[in-house]
């Protein structure tokens, strides 16, 4: 017997032995990629972010809007945050864009022959970190996407570094104008499904995104001359041609996701009572792309209050309006929006109202809706914005207001944006919600997640601290 187990220890020792010698080598996939085309990649993050953002926006950026109501499995809509059901977390994808668009940067910078990417990497990088802070507030930054060099614990920016500071958000979108015009080489840009390859065109977007992000931080900081100077410029989109938008097909895999969702999921999104209220009150006609007629009575559109406790009331949903056949049947109309020249004219209006440029705000205002109209396929009835509440100023109105609801109306796919504006601004009026669980107040920002409390616990901590103990009514530097 122990001549046998002798025998056996050398055999596998000889095994071990054979394992171990290149080791790496046999462990290695000969057919995975080892790196990636600055062309894929750029098509990966431009479509993972108007994939995910579009679906974010319906299932949770709207709820928070008021433009939808969730009827059932809908704990966010009662405004408890950290308990998403159907989206609600974008920090994670936002992070993965992140990541990879500054794969991309790295390389157009490293390799002369993908210079061509530097500009529209800056521009993207400025979009979604824009996002990601709006949503959020302070956020890992300037220490972020460094896990290969060793730091996976990352500090948490201020978010006035984070949009003013060095390498932030205005900085890139400056520096993304002057590397693409100075841009010479012969090497188009590949990948890019939102302008084909067109460098004017990102140059425009990063200018409108450069008067975005300063009228954000207008309340805080004085921004009248950097405003002016873009204005002024003339270098930005002005027409629904220049949309920074992505075109969803009518079937998988390039489809707006919510159109292939479970019937279930889908019709658990109702009209809200208080997009009901507005729309009404306009008597526009946009309520009949944005949601259906009720199928109790073909001729009446119905919202119901934001946050209802399914437990405790019976809810006929015959009774109100599901989300328009634009979502499901008719999706393939359906465009990702990125920017749109009816928000860049509504926020000039704004601008100008304010006394920031000098321009005609009315006529800016005038030409939002128009092009908004335009955007969602809608006939601009001849009396809207001469006889209706949207006419500018009637009876008092107070514009600021009226343009804030009108952008707000608009950008019903990007339904994010719609809450980030109403903390800005106050703007709409949103509603008390019916079952609230969040003490009867609007949230103001996102929780951080708890995967940042398990492995980024020690900045986690000092950035909770700083929000009172990561509460949703803690307002973002800007709404301070």
């Amino acid at each position: 017997m122990k001549k046998y187990i002798a025998h056996f220890s050398v055999i596998v020792l000889v095994m071990l032995g054979s394992c171990t010698n290149d080791f790496e080598k046999i462990n290695v996939n000969p057919v995975a990629p080892v790196d990636v085309q600055p062309e894929l990649l750029f098509r990966k993050v431009l479509f993972d972010f108007a994939d995910q953002m579009s679906y974010e926006g319906f299932v949770a950026g709207n709820l928070l809007g008021q433009l939808f109501t969730a009827i059932d499995f809908n704990l966010f809509d009662r405004h408890s945050l950290t308990e998403a059901q159907y989206g609600g977390n974008p920090w994670a994808f936002l992070y993965e864009n992140l990541r990879d668009n500054e794969i991309l940067l790295t390389k157009s910078r490293s390799n002369p022959a993908y210079a061509v990417y530097e500009g529209p990497a800056l521009i993207y990088k400025a979009y979604l970190t824009g996002v990601l802070t709006d949503l959020y507030g302070d956020v890992p930054y300037s220490q972020s996407l460094k896990g290969k060099e060793g730091n996976v614990t990352p500090v948490y920016d201020a978010q006035r570094d984070i949009y003013l500071g060095k390498d932030g958000i205005i900085e890139n979108l400056t520096k993304a104008v002057s590397v693409i015009s100075a841009y010479k080489g012969a090497q188009a840009l590949q990948g890019d499904i939102i302008f084909g390859g067109n460098l004017s065109a990102w140059r425009k977007l990063a200018n409108s995104l450069k008067f975005k992000y300063l009228m954000r931080v207008s309340a805080q900081e004085n921004v009248a001359a950097e405003l002016a100077k873009i204005y002024a410029g003339g270098d930005y989109i002005k027409l629904p041609s220049e949309n920074a938008v992505y075109q969803f097909t009518a079937s998988q895999p390039n489809n707006f996701r919510m159109s292939t969702a479970r019937v279930g999921d889908f019709n658990l999104f109702i009209m809200s009572e208080t997009v009901e209220e507005i729309l009404t009150k306009l008597n526009d006609p946009r309520k009949q792309v944005f949601f259906r007629p009720t199928a109790n009575n073909a001729n009446v559109y119905k919202g119901l209050l934001n946050g209802p406790d399914a437990s405790k009331l019976s809810i006929s949903v015959g009774n109100y309006s599901f989300a328009g056949r634009i979502f499901r049947e008719e999706a393939g109309r359906l465009k990702a929006n990125f920017l749109t020249s009816f928000e860049v004219n509504f926020l000039m209006a704004e601008a100008a109202e304010k006394g920031f440029i000098t321009a005609d705000a009315k006529q800016l205002y005038e030409t939002g809706v128009t092009q908004a109209f335009e955007y969602w396929g809608t006939t601009l009835p001849d009396t809207y914005l001469k006889t209706t509440p949207a006419a500018y100023r009637l009876n008092g109105a107070n514009p600021v207001e009226q343009i804030i609801t009108q952008k707000w109306l608009a950008n019903i796919i990007n339904g994010y944006e719609g809450w980030i504006e109403y903390r800005r601004t106050g703007f709409p009026k949103l509603k008390t919600i019916s079952a609230s669980l969040n003490q009867n107040l609007i949230p103001v920002r996102l929780p951080y997640p708890t995967t940042e409390d398990a492995l980024n616990n020690a900045n986690f901590r000092t950035a909770a601290s700083k929000t009172n103990n990561n509460s949703v009514n803690s307002p973002v530097w800007w709404d301070k």
